[in-house]
């Protein structure tokens, strides 16, 4: 059980007691607290309250986690499209519509499920039960390159390539609009939409810092197709950084209003190529995806 009191400061009063504790733990959403205050594990100045009491300054807000119940992660015999595997480590072509890892809602028929299938007890262990031999992800209805562990040395040679921001991560996009620059650079901190949880957002004060180069290869009529490179791997990256540009991706309806013509899954996005250091041989390797059906698609549509 996680405890913990907090002093209310001038600047919440007035908020409601489940949006503060939302702001407090910004890793959970704001429902997860609701239920949280609903069963009683929410108290203001020792007293139950409701989710909609109103903060005053200096009361004191004391929040008890319970401990998370480890749901059983199962192996699925779910066909993977594997562009390399050796003893160390395989690189999969993620499919659109697959979340790569466990979470609320998606306890089956995630990648993870599949590679414990496909892998049987050859999975690094660091990132815990629910996600073996998971050391990056990609978003679900984004399709393409990840590479997955086999144990636990790999894992961390390749995670150190990750945070030394060494790992050359190319993706593919289709994006709204007729981008003018051949190529440029988005360098802007992203963090938690203010507002909308399951957002993220340009966040100067409370953002981790981003990078996105970016490149056009084709333009069209209404829409550029291009590639980007991220030197960082933030949350919804690209889609957060091309949609602060005015060029949000095709599909995206999370960061976009534009209609599209097409009948798509999420956003036009494919991560086509990832390059890194072998943990085993020490030589740098460059694997790539070729690009959806979908994709190949509208662009010969748009041609």
């Amino acid at each position: 059980m996680q405890k913990e009191t907090f002093e209310v400061e001038y600047e919440y009063e007035g908020e409601r007691l489940d949006k503060y504790v939302s702001i407090l733990f910004p890793e959970q959403s704001r429902s997860f607290f609701q239920k949280l205050i609903k069963d009683g594990n929410v108290s203001v100045n020792d007293k139950i309250q409701k989710a909609n009491y109103r903060l005053k300054t200096e009361d004191l807000v004391t929040v008890e986690i319970p401990d998370a119940v480890e749901t059983q992660i199962l192996p699925e015999d779910i066909p993977l499209d594997i562009l390399y595997e050796d003893d160390d480590l395989l690189v999969v072509n993620k499919p659109k519509g697959m979340v790569v890892h466990p979470s609320a809602g998606h306890y089956s028929g995630t990648l993870v499920n599949a590679i414990m299938y496909h892998c049987k007890d050859s999975l690094s262990g660091i990132n815990g039960e629910i996600r073996p031999g998971i050391v990056h992800r990609i978003d679900m209805d984004t399709t393409g390159s990840l590479i997955v562990c086999k144990n636990d040395e790999s894992h961390v040679f390749i995670a150190e390539q990750i945070k030394e921001h060494s790992v050359n991560r190319r993706y593919r996009g289709i994006v709204y609009g007729v981008v003018r620059d051949d190529e440029g650079t988005i360098h802007a901190p992203i963090g938690r939409h203010p507002v909308d949880r399951k957002k993220m957002a340009i966040n100067e004060k409370n953002g981790k810092d981003a990078i996105t180069h970016y490149k056009v290869l084709e333009r069209f009529d209404k829409y550029t197709y291009m590639e980007f490179k991220l030197e960082t791997g933030r949350t919804h990256q690209i889609r957060v950084h091309m949609a602060s540009i005015g060029h949000p991706l095709l599909g995206d309806t999370l960061y976009s209003n534009g209609k599209s013509p097409y009948k798509l899954q999420g956003q036009t996005l494919h991560a086509m190529t990832i390059g890194f250091i072998h943990p085993r041989t020490r030589e740098y390797m460059e694997i790539s995806a070729p690009l959806p059906e979908y994709f190949e698609k509208i662009l010969h549509d748009l041609r």
